[in-house]
């Protein structure tokens, strides 16, 4: 039975309560949050080719790595690796110590996806009518809750954007949500300057994914799968 937390108690007690609260953790040891992370990464990576696919607009990183690959010998796929290690870097050099969970995203999530595009398969889908896109959209927004609970579930380090936003609100002492905006909207204005795909599908995402993201932390907390679950 949950213990509860309560303001007599230590103040690095009510903050670890307050950490284990903002996201379920996945029981079990190293090889099944291994299995997790990799099951939430890949995951990850297929949302965004769906996303990619519905040609309605990308993320605001994806569309930074779409402009990267229309400039460069590099694919989507391996722009999205290239993006994701220079972010992890910049991280690191500032301060935020990166986990497996980390260096796994940031070269994962761009190899996965470089596979996936390479299935004519999945690139045909980007000729289909205007309704299978936008199912396209919607189902790549919502399959990237689950994979997100998956991942930061596994409890092995933060993807680089989000150790970049901690470490840059550390730093900076601006609150996270204002950092992770400000990196959000850096990331979409290099992306368009450099001709990566801009449109509703990156509105559509800007004001779903938070949500579905915390839908799918509580489905994750009340399945057996989560600590206390």
């Amino acid at each position: 039975m949950p213990v509860a937390v309560t303001d007599r108690q230590p103040a690095s007690v009510r903050a670890m309560a307050a950490a284990a609260r903002t996201h379920p953790q996945v029981r079990g040891g190293p090889v099944v949050r291994g299995a997790c992370l990799l099951a939430g990464l890949f995951l990850f990576a297929l949302g965004i080719v769906l996303i990619l696919e519905s040609k309605l607009g990308l993320s605001p990183w994806d569309v930074l790595s779409q402009g990267i690959a229309r400039h460069t010998p590099l694919s989507f796929g391996f722009a999205n690796v290239a993006v994701g290690i220079v972010i992890l870097l910049v991280g690191w050099s500032l301060g935020g110590t990166p986990g497996i969970g980390t260096v796994a995203n940031a070269v994962l999530v761009g190899t996965f996806i470089q596979g996936l595009t390479s299935i004519h398969a999945v690139t045909g889908l980007s000729h289909d009518a205007l309704t299978v896109r936008i199912a396209l959209l919607v189902g790549g927004i919502w399959l990237i809750g689950p994979a997100t609970a998956l991942y930061i579930g596994a409890g092995l380090g933060a993807g680089p954007r989000d150790n970049l936003m901690l470490v840059g609100a550390r730093r900076t002492r601006f609150r996270v949500g204002v950092v992770r905006a400000t990196l959000e909207l850096c990331a979409l204005a290099a992306g368009i300057a450099l001709g990566g795909t801009f449109g509703v599908g990156t509105v559509a995402f800007a004001l779903l994914i938070g949500p579905v993201v915390e839908s799918s932390f509580a489905l994750l907390a009340r399945s057996p799968l989560a600590v206390g679950g």
